[in-house]
């Protein structure tokens, strides 16, 4: 059987995700139990109903970068977000080395 995306689950492994940290589509993908869903993370971040309840301004690509269209306010506001907890963007990347936050 195939597995099936649930928005919903993406949204409260949001709420999972710690103070200070970020994580990529592919991981986000990943802790749902299919890595086949990084782009289904992607549109449904696009979607996201309430962006102060579910932070997906803490999803950065696999090289760290920021969303050029976060949907709370494009690229600088979610910059604005991450550096309000004290995650360093430079050159609209983060480090992952430094920042990022695996589940597993």
């Amino acid at each position: 059987m195939k597995p099936v995306f649930d928005a919903k689950a993406l949204y409260e492994l949001l709420l999972v995700i710690p103070r200070g940290k970020v994580v990529t589509y592919a991981t986000l993908a990943e802790m749902m139990g299919n890595r086949g869903f990084a782009r289904a993370v992607g549109n449904a971040l696009h979607k996201n109903p309430d962006g102060d309840k579910y932070p997906c301004y803490k999803v950065v690509n696999a090289k760290g970068q920021l969303a050029p269209a976060f949907v709370f306010g494009g690229i600088d506001e979610q910059k604005r977000r991450l550096e309000a907890e004290g995650i360093e963007v430079k050159d609209g990347r983060v480090d992952l080395e430094k920042y990022g936050y695996n589940l597993f």
